[in-house]
C-alpha cells in the first residue's frame, strides 16, 4: 500500500470509528424496542430502520476493509431482510442470535474479541435462522463481558475545550471528555452559521452608507434652512406682504423638516454603533467555535516525518512547539499541503545525511522544528526551521539557466535573495532525481500561492551550512479583510490591501517605453506599466478617446515583484467579505472570489500572484475571464460517511469535481438547486429516498433525464440489478465485487 494510500485509510478509520458508534447505538435501541413487543405497525418500522442502520454500517465497514464485520452485519442483513418480507417471524430465540450479532460487531470493533470458529458458527445460525430454520439455544458465542456488552457512549469532546486530567487508575489511551456540556454537531453547520454571520457584515456596510446619505440630507436642508432665512429677511426689510409672510411658514416647516432629519441621522448613527459592537461579538463568538488547538495539524507529522526520513536515509527529531495555539481549523484544513510540502523540502533539501552531517562537525541526527506562535492580534506565524545545509543559491542559479527560466548571465547577476526567490518558480528544482518526495519543483510555488491565498505571507530566511527557517503568517481565523476598489472599463474590483504596496497618479509624459514594454518609475524604481483592462481580457467600454493628462495606478507587490498596473479610479478602500464563485469557477483565472458591496453590486476579487505572471503577456495574450475550463463534476449519494469519503477521494484524486448527499431527499435538492453535475453516483439503500427512487425521480425530469446515473449496492440479486436498470440506471455495481478501476472506467466512460 502507498503511503498516500495508508493515510487515506487512517483518516477513513477515524471517520469509521465515529460513524460505527452512531450505528451500534441504533441498533442498540432497536433491538431492545423490538424486544417489547411492539405494535405491528411500530415493529415493522422498527425492522426497516434496524435493517438500514445494520446495512449501512457493513457499507462503512467494507471500505475500511473490516471484512470480519461485514460477515457478520452481512447475517444480520439477511434476517432482517427475511423479517421485513415477511418470510420469518421474530423469535425469542432470533432475538438472542441479533443481539450476539450486535455483542460481536462491537467486540471486533473495540478490540475484545477477534474473528475465529466461534464467529463462523454465529454467521452460520444467524443464516439458518434467515432461511426459516429454529435458531438453536445458544450460538457457540463466548459471552462478552459485562464492561463491554453495551459501553456507555461518551459524550463528544467539544474541540478546543480542556480535557479532564485522568485519574491514576484511568488507563492511559482511555478518551477523555470535557468537563463542559457539549453538543456534536455537524461542522458544516456551524460554517454555515458562520457565513450568515459574516454576510451581516455586508448589511452594516450598507446601513453605514444609508446613515451616510441620510447625514448628507441633513446638511442639505440645513444649508436651504439657512439660504430661505436669508432670502425671508431681506424681503421683509423690503416690505411686510403676503409673500413674506407665506417665505415665513415655508421656513417654519423647513426648520421642523431640519430638525426631524438630524434626529434621524443622530438616532441612525446611534443604531449603526449598536449594530456594529453586536455584530463584532457575534462574529467574534461564532469564530471561537472553529477555533482549534493547532496541534490538531501538528501532532500527525511525527510518523510522516519518521517515514519520509528513512525513505530519504536521515535521521531526524521533530520538535513542535506552541501547539496549543488556536487556530480556525478552516485554515489549518488549506494548510495541511503546505506544511506538508514544507516538511518534505526540509527532509528532501535540508537535512543532510547522516555521514555527511558527520563530516561536517555536526551531530549525525538533524532537527526540524515546528514553531507556532502569535504575533499580533489577529495574527500567528508558522516557523518551519531544519539545521541542514541551508540554501544553495549557486545551484539554484545554475539550474534556472539551465532550465531557460533566465539567461546564464542574468541567473549569474542576482544577489543572495534573488536567487533564494528563484525557489518559488513553478517547475525550478535542484534535486536531479524525481521521487515520490521531490524533483518536480512544485512543492514552494504550491505552498506560496496556499499561503496567499489565506491572506498570508511566506518569508524564508537561510545560512549555508546552519539551516532554513521558512516563516508563514498567516490570520488565526477566516474573516473579512480589507481591500482596495477600483473601476476598470466600468466594472467594480477588488484587490486585496496586503498585495498593494502603493497608488499613485502617474504623468503621461513619465511614461517610457524599454524593450517594447512601457515602464515607469516610482520611488526610484522602474516598474513595468501595464493596463490591468489588457491583463483581464476586458473589452474598451468608452470607445477612442484622447488619452488623459494622468493614469492612475495601482502598484501590485509579491515576493520582491512588482508591477504598477492602470486603473480608470480608485474608488475606496473598505472591509470585505469574500464569497466563493462555486465549483464552475473554483479556479477562474485572475479571480479568487466576490464580494457584495453596501451598493449592492457584486465586485471580483482579484488574485494578485495572477497578475502579476500575467502582466507579463498583457495585452497580447490576455486571457478573458470567462474562459474558464470545468471540471466534470459528480453528485454522491450515500448515507455511510465512510463509504463517502472513499468514494469521494477516489474520484477527487481522478481529476473530478465531487459534491456529496447524504441520502437520496439530499441528492435530488442538489440536482434541483441550480447546481450542473455530469454524473449521479448513489446508493441503493438509503433513508427517505433510496437509489431506484431517485433514479426514477431522474429519469422523470426533463432537464435531467440525460444525466448518466450510476447504481452502488451490496444488492446483487438479478431481481434487483434488473430493478436498477428499469429505474434507468446506466450501470449497476455491486459493493461486494467491488473495484476501484472499474468504476473509474465507468465514470469515465459516462463522462
Amino acid at each position: 500500500m502507498s503511503q498516500s494510500d495508508d493515510q487515506l485509510l487512517k483518516r477513513l478509520l477515524a471517520m469509521f470509528e465515529v460513524e460505527a458508534e452512531e450505528h451500534l447505538s441504533a441498533i442498540a435501541a432497536g433491538l431492545l424496542a423490538l424486544e417489547q413487543s411492539p405494535p405491528r405497525e411500530r415493529a415493522q418500522e422498527l425492522v426497516e430502520t434496524t435493517f438500514r442502520e445494520v446495512h449501512t454500517l457493513k457499507g462503512a465497514a467494507r471500505a475500511v476493509n473490516l471484512g470480519a464485520v461485514v460477515a457478520v452485519c452481512h447475517a444480520m442483513e439477511s434476517v432482517f431482510a427475511a423479517l421485513k418480507g415477511g418470510r420469518l417471524a421474530l423469535a425469542p430465540g432470533g432475538m438472542d442470535l441479533l443481539h450476539q450479532g450486535y455483542a460481536r460487531v462491537r467486540g471486533l470493533l473495540d478490540g475484545s474479541v477477534v474473528a475465529g470458529p466461534d464467529q463462523d458458527a454465529l454467521v452460520s445460525a444467524l443464516e439458518a435462522y434467515a432461511e426459516g430454520r429454529e435458531p438453536v439455544a445458544k450460538a457457540a458465542v463466548p459471552p462478552e463481558p459485562a464492561a463491554r456488552a453495551n459501553p456507555p457512549v461518551p459524550p463528544p469532546v467539544e474541540e478546543g475545550a480542556p480535557a479532564n486530567t485522568p485519574s491514576a487508575d484511568t488507563p492511559a489511551d482511555a478518551p477523555r471528555v470535557g468537563s463542559r456540556p457539549t453538543l456534536r454537531i455537524a461542522t458544516s453547520k456551524v460554517d454555515t452559521l458562520l457565513r450568515h454571520a459574516e454576510e451581516l457584515v455586508s448589511a452594516r456596510l450598507a446601513a453605514g452608507r444609508q446613515v451616510a446619505d441620510l447625514g448628507g440630507l441633513a446638511s442639505e436642508v440645513a444649508e436651504r434652512v439657512r439660504s430661505h432665512e436669508r432670502a425671508r429677511r431681506r424681503l421683509e426689510e423690503a416690505e411686510d406682504s403676503p409673500a413674506a409672510r407665506l417665505l415665513k411658514q415655508q421656513g417654519d416647516t423647513l426648520r421642523w423638516l431640519s430638525g426631524r432629519i438630524a434626529q434621524l441621522a443622530n438616532a441612525g448613527r446611534q443604531d449603526l454603533r449598536i449594530l456594529g459592537k453586536m455584530l463584532d461579538s457575534l462574529l467574534d463568538e461564532a469564530k471561537q467555535v472553529l477555533m482549534v488547538p493547532v496541534s490538531a495539524l501538528l501532532d500527525p507529522m511525527a510518523p510522516l516525518v519518521r517515514d519520509l526520513a528513512r525513505a530519504e536515509g536521515r535521521e531526524v527529531e521533530l520538535i513542535i512547539r506552541g501547539g496549543d495555539l488556536e487556530i480556525d481549523r478552516r485554515i489549518q484544513e488549506e494548510m495541511k499541503d503546505a506544511l506538508l510540502h514544507l516538511v518534505r523540502n526540509a527532509i528532501a533539501h535540508g537535512i543532510e545525511p547522516p555521514e555527511a552531517r558527520e563530516a561536517k562537525g555536526k551531530a549525525p541526527r538533524g532537527t526540524l522544528a515546528i514553531t507556532v506562535a502569535q504575533t499580533e492580534a489577529g495574527r500567528a506565524e508558522i516557523a518551519i526551521a531544519d539545521d541542514g545545509g541551508g540554501f544553495d543559491v549557486t545551484r539554484l542559479r545554475h539550474a534556472a539557466a539551465e532550465q531557460g527560466l533566465m539567461s546564464a548571465a542574468a541567473a549569474a547577476a542576482l544577489d543572495d535573495d534573488e536567487a533564494r526567490a528563484l525557489a518559488f518558480r513553478s517547475g525550478l528544482s535542484t534535486s536531479g532525481l524525481l521521487t515520490d518526495v521531490s524533483g518536480r519543483g512544485l512543492g514552494l510555488p504550491i505552498v506560496q500561492e496556499k499561503v496567499e491565498r489565506l491572506g498570508g505571507g511566506l518569508a524564508v530566511e537561510s545560512t549555508v551550512g546552519l539551516g532554513t527557517v521558512f516563516r508563514i503568517r498567516l490570520p488565526v481565523t477566516l474573516a473579512s479583510f480589507r481591500g482596495v476598489l477600483v473601476e476598470v472599463e466600468g466594472a467594480c474590483f477588488i484587490l486585496p490591501t496586503g498585495g498593494v504596496e502603493r497608488v499613485a497618479r502617474v504623468a503621461l509624459g513619465a511614461i517610457a517605453t524599454v524593450e517594447n514594454r512601457e515602464t515607469v518609475v516610482l520611488d526610484g524604481r522602474t516598474l513595468g506599466l501595464v493596463r490591468l483592462a489588457d491583463v483581464l481580457g476586458l473589452a474598451p467600454t468608452r470607445g477612442n478617446q484622447a488619452p488623459p493628462s494622468h493614469y492612475t495606478v495601482a502598484v501590485l507587490s509579491r515576493g520582491g515583484q512588482a508591477t504598477a498596473f492602470i486603473v480608470d479610479r480608485v474608488r475606496d478602500e473598505q472591509e470585505v467579505l469574500m464569497k466563493s464563485l462555486g465549483p464552475q469557477l473554483a479556479r477562474a483565472p485572475y479571480v479568487t472570489g466576490a464580494s457584495v458591496l453596501a451598493t449592492g453590486e457584486v465586485a471580483l476579487i482579484l488574485n494578485i500572484p495572477d497578475l502579476l505572471a500575467g502582466a507579463a503577456q498583457a495585452p497580447a495574450t490576455a486571457r478573458p475571464m470567462v474562459a474558464v475550463s470545468r471540471k466534470k463534476s459528480i453528485l454522491i449519494a450515500e448515507d455511510s460517511i465512510t463509504a463517502r469519503t472513499l468514494f469521494k477521494n477516489l474520484l477527487e484524486a481522478a481529476g473530478y469535481q465531487v459534491r456529496t448527499a447524504v441520502d437520496g431527499v439530499d441528492a435530488w435538492g442538489a440536482l434541483t438547486g441550480g447546481e450542473e453535475f455530469d454524473l449521479l453516483v448513489s446508493d441503493v439503500e438509503m433513508p427517505r429516498m433510496g437509489g431506484f427512487e431517485l433514479t426514477a425521480k431522474v429519469r422523470g425530469a426533463p432537464k435531467l433525464a440525460e444525466l448518466p446515473v450510476v447504481l452502488i449496492t451490496s444488492l446483487g440479486s438479478r431481481e434487483d440489478k434488473e430493478r436498477g436498470i428499469d429505474a434507468g440506471a446506466n450501470a449497476y455495481l455491486v459493493k461486494d465485487s467491488f473495484d476501484q478501476g472499474n468504476l473509474l472506467q465507468i465514470v469515465s466512460h459516462l463522462v
